[in-house]
Parts: structure tokens; sequence; C-alpha cells
């Protein structure tokens, strides 16, 4: 998906919703501009429901379609929390999985790794990016990846990475586990789930 020049996009959101947003650079960026909290107009009851909304998507580099359709599945669902099952579906995408636990600095180039065959799922090799993966799956470099320079100083990379506790990750072999579901709480992300269903709503 072509996304745009995407300080300019951030900036106009309010949030730094990119991975090259969450860097001091970007934060003098946004001093240079002076706009350290976005617009400064205030926006109107659609303009801030739709403002969540593009922070969410963008987030995770989707598509209006795909993104609506995650809502629209969530919806659908009955005796669920709709904005729990939004996340869930979101973090349990297959490149989110990748860059979750720091095979790449970004979804971007998750979204590549998978595409390309680097990964298997269970053993067999998987291509599909938006894969939802459930409990119980293992997740792992193929073995024929593992020495492309892909993956050079791989071990450097995650050193640092803090892997979500519902992902079990032995670093030494690079093998993943799913052993649970992502928890959505509103206070610990750039977007507002129940806002972007209010969007969806309308």
């Amino acid at each position: 998906m072509i996304i745009g020049p995407k300080y300019k996009i951030a900036r106009r959101l309010g949030a730094p919703i990119f991975e090259k947003t969450q860097t001091q650079k970007y934060a003098l960026h946004l001093e240079r501009k002076g706009k350290k909290r976005g617009f400064s107009k205030a926006k109107s009851e659609y303009g801030l429901q739709l403002n969540e909304k593009q922070k969410a998507r963008f987030t995770y580099g989707l598509s209006e379609r795909q993104f609506s359709n995650y809502v629209r599945k969530a919806l659908e669902k009955k005796g669920v929390n709709a904005s729990a099952t939004i996340f869930e579906f979101l973090e349990m995408r297959l490149d989110n999985i990748i860059y979750r636990l720091g095979f790449s600095g970004t979804r971007m180039g998750a979204r590549q790794i998978v595409s390309h065959g680097h990964i298997t799922v269970n053993g067999k090799r998987v291509n599909t990016p938006s894969r939802n993966v459930r409990e119980g799956d293992k997740i792992e470099i193929r073995p024929s990846s593992k020495l492309k320079p892909l993956f050079a100083n791989l071990d450097e990379r995650i050193k640092n990475i803090t892997v979500p506790g519902w992902i079990k990750f032995d670093t030494t072999n690079k093998v993943s586990e799913i052993q649970g579901k992502p928890m959505y709480v509103q206070n610990e992300n750039m977007f507002d789930l129940n806002t972007v269903i209010e969007f969806y709503s309308r």
C-alpha cells in the first residue's frame, strides 16, 4: 500500500504512527514546524472520529478496504467487545507478529519478509502477510532463509525488543509460539478503537 509522505501524515494526525516518526529526528522536525500537537484548529466530531480511524489504519499499514473489513467482522460478532476484537484481528496478523518479534524494524518490512516466503507457520511456508495466526501456532524463519543477508545481525537487532506477553519467543532458535491473545488497553495505544467504531456506525 502506497502511504505517502509519512512526516506530513503523522503531523496531520497528531501522532507518531509510523516507525519513521518514532525518532528524535521526527521530534526535532515537529519542533521546527511548531506543531507538537498536530492541528491547532478544533475538529468536528466527525473529524475526530476520522482522525482516530486513520491513526489505527496507518499504524498497521492497511488499505481502507482491509481495515473496514476487520471492523465489519468485529461488529458482526455477537456477545464480544468489538474494540478488543478489532485489536485482536490487527495484532494477530502474521506481518505484525514478525514486526513484534523484531525480525524487521517496520511493518512494511515485515510484510515483505512474509510475502517473499521467508517465514513458516507450524513448519509450512507461508507468503500471506494478512494471515491471522491462532493460539498454538509456531512461527519461525524458514531454514533456507536464515543465512540470507536480510537476517544478518538479527541477534543484535532483537536484543532490545520487548515481545508481547502473549507470544513466547525462543531468541536462540528464533522460534515463537502464540500462547494467548492481545488485550486492547485504550490508553496504551495511539488510537481509540471505540471512536473508530463510532465512525463506522454513523
